[in-house]
């Protein structure tokens, strides 16, 4: 059925939606995402496709390599919906942590290159990051935002280590950050508060939380130098789930959501709030799709991650 662009928003996935083989199908089927990946391996002075299609796991899940891997498929995937469906204008963009890059240039505040060095760039920082202040992540199910910043407090104060809610991604699901010994007790505690599931995921820092601190002011530097624009769509921010409206907003944003918390959930229910009925996800997996059925199961939800997914939809419009 055809969509009413005007009640549907384009989200783009953050990291933990990468695997080896993405963007493959979809090189292979459309020429401009093909002419994507080739622009992103001139742009970068390393194969990033070979990386994608035929890498392992352990170089895509580093984290200077997952985000501009991220970053690239999800335009390939969205380019090529646009090379079918050139009036496919959302009423809004998001993107989860890393996505809301993708999100800006999707949303025309940001050109595809500019954006591709941030990325490079951010992961880059936020690995030396990591160096310096070593930590990780952990999803966790069954446990509501409030139960979690409680289990989060107790493991930082027991250990004097860091642990914040990173992540909150939609009721009952939420994600942690922190130094891998307060993690380790955080996901101790989560479980004897009850939680259904406590697992640690596969990336290689402690993003959005106070470890990143040390990469905060080279990336504010690389941020004041990015030559952002006006955005032409609404795009919904993470750290105030509110919209950005103009370039300034955007610096402050991406600055911010380096130590802050993605709030996913009240990101989504904005947009549902200003009249989005249907959501695409543009990557390589479906977890925006799962989480925004889990904050609102009325609204619609398509991965567009694949090629056949792509031909499919773009048949029905």
């Amino acid at each position: 059925m055809a969509l009413d662009w005007s009640k549907t928003a384009f989200v783009f996935p953050g990291q933990g939606s990468q695997v080896v083989g993405m963007g493959r199908d979809l090189a292979e089927a459309f020429p401009i995402a093909q002419e994507t990946f080739e622009q992103a391996n001139a742009v970068l002075g390393f194969s990033l496709s070979d990386l994608c299609f035929n890498g392992s796991d352990e170089a895509l899940n580093d984290t200077i390599n997952t985000q501009p891997a991220l970053y690239v498929t999800s335009i390939a995937a969205l380019r090529a919906l646009k090379s079918a469906l050139p009036d496919a204008q959302p009423a809004f963009t998001a993107g989860h942590s890393l996505g809301e890059f993708t999100a800006l240039t999707a949303a025309g505040a940001l050109s595809f290159e500019d954006g591709l060095r941030l990325v490079r760039e951010r992961g880059r920082l936020m690995k030396e990051a990591d160096e310096k202040s070593p930590g990780a992540m952990a999803a966790l199910l069954g446990l509501e935002s409030d139960a979690v910043r409680e289990v989060c407090a107790r493991a930082s104060q027991q250990t004097g280590g860091i642990l914040i809610l990173a992540n909150d991604n939609c009721p009952g699901q939420s994600v942690i950050s922190g130094d891998d010994a307060t993690l380790e007790l955080g996901l101790e505690l989560a479980k004897a508060a009850g939680a259904k599931r406590a697992v640690k995921l596969p990336i290689s820092i402690a993003a959005h939380s106070p470890l990143m601190e040390s990469a905060s002011g080279d990336f504010r530097h690389a941020l004041e130098k990015a030559p952002f624009q006006t955005p032409i769509t609404p795009i919904i921010g993470n750290v105030e789930a509110a919209p950005l409206r103009d370039v300034e907003s955007i610096r402050r944003e991406l600055d911010q959501q380096l130590t802050h918390s993605v709030r996913w959930t009240e990101s989504v229910q904005t947009m549902i709030a200003a009249g989005a009925e249907t959501f695409l996800e543009f990557g390589s997996k479906d977890v925006l799709v799962g989480l925004i059925k889990r904050i609102d199961r009325s609204k619609t939800g398509r991965a567009l991650n694949s090629a056949d997914t792509l031909r499919a939809f773009i048949a029905e419009q």
